[in-house]
């Protein structure tokens, strides 16, 4: 379990001493779960931002998909928001013998940190997580994964449609109809069979055309939906999937007004698009929830394997499950796609572009799956982070005011900015001071470094 606030305390001492840099972290503060963290007088800001701006709906939602009380529901949101701190800050301090992490349990109150090297256990155990010791570091899982990718243009995958680092088994999964083109591809990519595991599957995913997250758009005969709405300096438009439209391409809104055009569009190899809409439609920073209920989008932090997630379509509502993979391959009839995120939410046609949120953090876009809503399914999203990097987006939050800097514009006196989207591991500096990044976000104001140690660690 994740220590106890006495616990915790022992634990970052302990963590201090073995690795030199590790520091406690919360979401931006260090935190613990408690039965209610909503009731307490007392919530840290890691708790705040876990639940106190996580809509009800999407509570709702995650008691009734995940099988929780509101009670663990909160404490689960506070749960992971810390676990993802802590993975963070232990991956930078394991360097190359980081193999993953992932969260379990009813409430992800259990974070386990793998790696490479038997002597780091100490390091792990002292920041509280479980350690396991494993062959693969996730470095070469990833370069393994890569050639996989690379292999797959000149290769047909589509028997086998879906491949990933899987953390938790320390292996390459590809997921095959036929277990000889899943031997091909392997072959093809010259990678090491003891890196693969092969999965059998009867799945052939697809895009879901006709998918929404928010409201609905359409374009020419076809229907898909707002994922997140943004802003690209006074420009203001929406995050959608790339599988929707071109560049040019026109859309009209959910009331079949003139609405916008797609600007830029990724597909295959990513899934990622944006339109930009005219003066008639104003970006707000909500998405559809459960009810027609808005649910506040407060960032763009990237939740670890494990946690639990939500997505709304208007075909099949709100639906919720957890994070199974990062960084996945999937082949569509159309080609593969790299780098979405699997997970066990299901979906349907008519769900394509829509919102994936965990609590109040934006994840992606609705890519596509296989399955329904009726039997369970498997679904992908486009994560949100690499889509606002590649098109200079900046995501529409509830913090409201000023956006600040644009991307890449950094305060004065360092190179941290607010708009800027950075991954885990990228270095800043800011008030003269060196910090190192903790977990994939969008930075915004409120979020600098010296006062989100969830998000960024001194280096």
């Amino acid at each position: 379990m994740l220590p106890t606030p006495h616990r915790r305390a022992a634990a970052a001492c302990a963590a201090l001493a073995a690795a030199g840099a590790l520091v406690l972290a919360g979401l931006p503060g260090s935190a613990s779960a408690q039965t209610d963290p909503a009731a307490s007088p007392f919530r840290s800001p890691a708790e705040s931002a876990a639940v106190g701006k996580t809509s009800p709906g999407v509570l709702k939602a995650m008691q009734r998909d995940l099988g929780l009380t509101s009670a663990q529901a909160k404490a689960r949101l506070v749960n992971e928001a810390e676990a993802g701190a802590d993975a963070g800050a232990l991956r930078n301090a394991l360097g190359r013998s980081f193999a993953g992490a992932w969260v379990h349990g009813a409430t992800s109150q259990k974070l386990t940190v793998a790696t490479t090297d038997a002597a780091e256990v100490p390091v792990i155990e002292a920041r509280g997580a479980n350690a396991e010791v494993v062959r693969h570091s996730i470095a070469r899982l990833d370069a393994a994964k890569a050639r996989l990718d690379r292999a797959a243009k000149k290769t047909a995958t589509r028997d086998a449609p879906v491949w990933y680092v899987d953390v938790r088994s320390n292996a390459v999964v590809v997921r095959a109809v036929k277990a000889a083109a899943a031997t091909s591809l392997v072959s093809a990519a010259g990678v090491d069979s003891s890196l693969v595991r092969v999965q059998e599957t009867r799945e052939r995913p697809r895009p879901l055309y006709d998918l929404v997250g928010g409201d609905p758009y359409y374009m020419g005969g076809g229907r898909c939906s707002i994922g997140f709405s943004v802003t690209k300096g006074a420009q203001q438009g929406f995050a959608t999937a790339g599988h929707c439209g071109r560049a040019g391409t026109a859309t009209t809104g959910y009331n079949r007004v003139a609405q916008g055009t797609f600007q830029a569009s990724v597909f295959p190899g990513r899934d990622m698009a944006w339109v930009a809409t005219n003066s008639q439609w104003t970006a707000t920073p909500y998405v559809k929830g459960p009810g027609g209920q808005r649910v506040g989008v407060g960032g763009s932090t990237q939740s670890p394997v494990g946690a639990s997630i939500c997505r709304s379509g208007s075909t099949t509502g709100w639906h919720c499950g957890t994070i199974s993979q990062h960084n996945t391959s999937v082949t569509y009839p159309e080609g593969t796609i790299s780098g979405v995120t699997r997970t066990t939410v299901c979906a349907e046609p008519g769900d394509s572009g829509g919102s994936y949120i965990s609590g109040s953090q934006a994840q992606g876009v609705t890519s596509g799956g296989s399955g329904n809503c009726r039997s369970g399914g498997t679904t992908f999203h486009q994560p949100i982070n690499p889509l606002l990097q590649q098109f200079g987006l900046t995501l529409r939050t509830t913090g409201g005011g000023d956006p600040g800097p644009g991307p890449g514009e950094p305060e004065p006196g360092g190179t941290w900015a607010a708009g800027k989207v950075y991954a885990a591991g990228d270095s800043v500096t800011y008030g003269g001071a060196t910090y190192r990044c903790l977990q994939p976000h969008q930075a915004q104001q409120g979020w600098e470094p010296p006062s989100t140690p969830a998000l960024w660690e001194a280096a």
